[in-house]
């Protein structure tokens, strides 16, 4: 297991709770290729990954926090772009294109990130914090040392308002990798 399975938002986790959560975001992902976020309810995921629904919410405070820790556990599990030859614009595209493309396969799953990212949970607000500053970190290191910071909160911008559109159902998020990387083409050159 990794080190993100014994940490949640609310506490350190014991290896058989790590487990519990493991559990639980599982059987939501696997709620969600059946529901949409709409019909989708922490009892309902509980049910799913065999524990009691009190059991659950100790966990998660909400369905929108269960599904923004499942997109943060995919976002920090990710492998980051190898460091590569193609110069800062192609850097910056290839950042933009994983983080775009990390849940692509699953459109229920995405479209639910969405809804739940805009949630005003307090749970929610920690990982929405946690998630910008591993995606800043990420084109960061992507536009190296010196960045202007205008730059940084342009390419945070248009990740943001793309991922918006995305989960509103404007278009794939194979199509919203590929205007990602114009658009930051446009930015950067």
């Amino acid at each position: 297991m990794s080190s993100q399975s014994f940490e949640s938002t609310r506490r350190r986790l014991t290896p058989k709770q790590a487990d519990t959560v493991d559990r639980l975001c599982a059987a939501a992902v696997d709620v969600l290729r059946e529901e949409d976020f709409a019909g989708l309810t922490v009892r309902t995921v509980a049910s799913r990954a065999g524990v009691g629904p009190a059991t659950a919410y100790t966990y998660f405070s909400s369905k929108e926090h269960l599904v923004a820790e499942v997109f943060w556990r995919r976002l920090s599990g990710s492998p980051r772009p190898e460091p590569s030859e193609s110069g800062r614009t192609g850097r910056v595209v290839a950042v933009l294109r994983d983080i775009a493309l990390l849940l692509a396969d699953e459109p229920g799953l995405s479209a639910a990130v969405t809804n739940a990212l805009l949630g005003g949970d307090p749970d929610v607000e920690h990982l929405r914090g946690r998630i910008g500053l591993e995606i800043r970190g990420r084109l960061e290191g992507a536009l190296g040392a010196g960045a202007d910071p205008d730059v940084l909160e342009t390419l945070e911008l248009l990740y943001a308002g793309a991922l918006l559109r995305a989960g509103m159902g404007y278009g794939s998020y194979e199509q919203l990798a590929d205007r990602l990387e114009r658009s930051a083409t446009m930015i950067l050159e």
